[in-house]
């Protein structure tokens, strides 16, 4: 399904012409390509599945929020401003992003579920938030909640 969306959206992004969209959407592709014939190492002959593709463009829009911050102090806005439109683009793909409190709430809900107690249970804890919702949280944010309920 990912799939299909990417390539659907490159053509849409080519005949709009939204030079933006269709760099973005080639780098998204490339790495999906790349993280395909790695898989190839271990078995998957498909590719990868859904949760590690979402995983993927998570992880571009981390890289990409570091990039911002670098190029803010070093005075290059306009690298800024690229960086944030990217980040616009890969958004497109991923469910609806919780929010602080639903992100709380999660933390809380996966807490008594597998009946954390201490900070030796935080590695448990992230692991099954991120099998209940990938693609739907930052995890950064996630892991500070957990250490705070986990203390």
């Amino acid at each position: 399904m990912f799939r299909s969306r990417l390539n659907e959206a490159l053509k849409e992004a080519m005949r709009s012409k939204n030079q933006r969209a269709v760099s973005t959407l080639r780098l998204i592709l490339a790495a999906l390509k790349d993280r395909d014939i790695a898989a190839r190492g271990r078995g998957v002959t498909d590719g990868i599945d859904e949760d590690e593709i979402l995983s993927m463009l998570q992880t571009m829009i981390k890289q990409r929020r570091e990039a911002i911050a670098l190029y803010e102090q070093g005075g290059r806005l306009e690298l800024a401003e690229q960086e944030r439109e990217e980040i616009g683009v890969i958004e497109t793909f991923l469910p609806k992003q919780f929010s602080e409190d639903e992100i709380r709430g999660a933390v809380d809900t996966v807490i008594k579920d597998i009946g954390a107690t201490g900070i030796k249970d935080m590695g448990r804890t992230m692991a099954e938030l991120r099998t209940r919702y990938a693609g739907q949280m930052d995890f950064g944010k996630a892991s500070g909640f957990v250490k705070a309920s986990l203390v």
